[in-house]
Order: structure tokens, then C-alpha cells, then sequence
């Protein structure tokens, strides 16, 4: 058990060799059967030039603005919302195997309802869950849009997908899946590019450290 913790340590922290510009077995393999997982959130994105959803249309939008409005203290009742710098979106990303709580990953906004455009826009603070329901990340910042639309004289030009875009590093990790190595006796490691010489250089770097 203890070589099996210590193979591991070397596979997650350095490659075996001892300068500073050896690349690591954790960038070239993964554990084979340990996977990322997905994760789900449902926000707003704020601050659109008037290309948000029409709240007649898409009801859920005034609702979603209503609960965030009322967790800040701000008392909505009986107020009707007609604005369109909102949009509902949903918030998706991938939480990677063995991610520390504190870090970062990037997320994917889509919009739900029927916003043109979420140029320029701004995502509200948004609580990630994966399929167990718990909560694993928080998302928020401004909305890299995966193109751009206009409109004029009676015309209309959109490029690309204005109505969905991502976040660098949108979202911070809050909770850590844990991976218990205590029961294995062996592991299994799976190249991400397949190459037989570079599957033999790993073979030749564990066995040199540990062989």
C-alpha cells in the first residue's frame, strides 16, 4: 500500500525526474474509471443593452429576479418588471478529477428564454450543482459571447451564437469529490493522446523511481 501512495504522488506531482523541466505524468495520462464531473446551475445575466428576454415571454425570468432580489433584502411585491437587460441562462462546466476547493474552472452560459444577444452581459452569482444535488462551485462574471448580433433600418445581422458564451475561470470550486485509493491494489493508467513510445517512457520513469 504504501508503493501504490507513493507511485500515486509521483504520477499527481512530478514525473520521476529530477529537473525542472520534466514534464508530468499527470498532464499525459488519467486514472483510468476516475472522470470529472458535470455540473448545472440556472442564473441571470445582467447588464444587456436591451437585448434580454421580453418577461411576457418568458415568465420564469421575473421569477428568478424575484428570489435573488428578495435574498438582498429588496421587497418586490406587487412590482411588475418589464426591464430587457436580463436573461435567464443556464450555467454548465465540468468539475475535473481530483480539483481543490478555492480553484477555478471555466463555465458555459446558454440562454433559456428568448434573449438575443448575451454580449456584454454579467452573471449573477450562481450556485453549481451536480447530479447528486449538492453544491459544488459558484459562478459569476462577465459573459465572453460566442458572437454578435444587430440590428437597423429594418434589417438584422447576427454571427455566430450571440445567445450563448463562456466564462474563464467562471467558476470557483466550493467542494471537493473525494477519490479513496486505501482499497487498490493496482491502478491503471489511460493515455490521453495514445502513443506507444510515450507509454513506455512512463513505464521507464515509475520503474526507475519505484522499480
Amino acid at each position: 500500500m504504501t508503493r501504490l501512495f507513493g507511485v500515486l504522488l509521483s504520477i499527481l506531482i512530478l514525473a520521476g525526474a529530477a529537473n525542472a523541466n520534466s514534464i508530468r505524468i499527470k498532464d499525459l495520462v488519467e486514472f483510468d474509471g476516475v472522470r470529472g464531473n458535470d455540473l448545472v446551475g440556472y442564473g441571470l445575466v445582467v447588464g444587456l443593452n436591451g437585448t434580454g428576454d421580453g418577461l411576457r415571454n418568458a415568465p420564469f425570468t421575473e421569477d428568478i429576479m424575484s428570489n435573488i432580489l428578495e435574498r438582498l433584502g429588496v421587497n418586490i411585491t406587487g412590482e411588475q418588471f418589464r426591464p430587457k437587460n436580463v436573461a435567464a441562462v443556464f450555467v454548465t462546466a465540468t468539475l475535473p478529477p481530483f480539483s481543490r476547493t478555492g480553484s477555478t474552472i471555466d463555465v458555459t452560459v446558454s440562454a433559456i428564454g428568448d434573449a438575443k444577444s448575451l454580449l456584454g452581459g454579467t452573471l449573477v452569482m450562481t450556485p453549481m450543482n451536480a447530479a447528486d444535488g449538492q453544491i459544488y462551485a459558484v459562478a459569476q462574471g462577465t459573459v465572453i459571447a460566442g458572437g454578435a448580433s444587430a440590428q437597423g433600418d429594418g434589417a438584422s445581422v447576427v454571427q455566430g451564437v450571440p445567445t450563448a458564451g463562456v466564462i474563464p475561470s467562471g467558476a470557483r470550486i466550493e467542494r471537493e469529490i473525494e477519490f479513496d485509493f486505501t482499497h487498490l491494489t493496482s491502478i491503471r493508467l489511460a493515455l490521453r493522446d495514445a502513443d506507444f513510445t510515450t507509454a513506455e517512457r512512463i513505464e521507464q520513469a515509475i520503474n526507475q523511481r519505484y522499480g
